[in-house]
């Protein structure tokens, strides 16, 4: 498996869109839909691919603190990531924790954390996989229950 950061081209943007496609399918996460070029707008990109065939993603962006929160002071840099996606058939193979690594390591002096949301509906896995395997820190969650 080859991990690297991507440069923005038409070629990739399709490719993405074909993968975001592929995880609106699945219905594993509250509300997804598949992605369209402005969402891939400026983002950093880091593929995973195995023989030239792209098999997961990370992207997200870099931007600063608006305001001072429990975790960090207003104008700090963070990278927000908005995906990470690894195709069904190839997960809980280390693809994922190694995308994250990448970015962790390519992001380091330019910003000073990575955060995330996620809306999965399977959260117990996605807990155990930033937390337990990443060990990213708990920060924060926002529940619902629809009323009827």
């Amino acid at each position: 498996m080859k991990i690297t950061e991507a440069a923005p081209s038409d070629a990739l943007t399709a490719e993405l869109i074909a993968l975001s496609e592929r995880w609106e399918a699945e219905n594993c996460t509250h509300g997804y839909r598949k992605n369209n070029p402005e969402d891939l707008f400026g983002r950093r990109v880091f593929l995973a691919a195995e023989r030239g065939r792209t098999v997961g993603y990370l992207f997200g962006k870099v931007q600063k603190a608006e305001q001072t929160t429990s975790v960090m002071r207003e104008g700090t840099p963070y990278f927000e990531l908005e995906e990470l996606y690894v195709v069904p058939e190839r997960r809980s193979q280390g693809i994922g924790s190694a995308l994250f690594r990448y970015a962790e390591n390519a992001l380091r002096g330019e910003a000073d954390y990575i955060l995330l949301s996620t809306a999965t509906k399977n959260f117990r896995a996605i807990l155990h996989f930033y937390l337990d395997e990443l060990g990213m820190e708990f920060w924060n969650a926002r529940l619902y229950r629809k009323l009827t």
